[in-house]
């Protein structure tokens, strides 16, 4: 199943996101459920957010992913929606 990860960043986060973005690159290459990956921009272009696509077995190990998460160990994000999604195109 596909699983989308749609992550908001805490105000004024964005130190605590370079601060750990290479160990949540690492967790996400060791990992390798991430089908599609990358940060929302603010209109200055500076990374706000985070959207994933995951594929997974069930909707737990979504959850469980997105906990472990060194982003969200860091607690950079202000919220975190996550569902279940079905691709149709692309």
């Amino acid at each position: 199943m596909r699983v989308t990860l749609i992550c908001h960043d805490k105000p004024g986060a964005l130190q605590t996101r370079l601060d750990n973005r290479a160990a949540h690159l690492a967790y996400v290459e060791q990992t390798g459920v991430v089908e599609l990956a990358g940060p929302f921009l603010t209109p200055e272009g500076q990374m706000s957010g985070s959207l994933l696509i995951l594929v997974v077995d069930s909707l737990q190990q979504a959850q469980d992913w997105a906990a472990a998460d060194p982003y969200a160990k860091a607690g950079l994000f202000g919220s975190v929606t996550i569902s279940e999604w079905k691709k149709v195109l692309g």
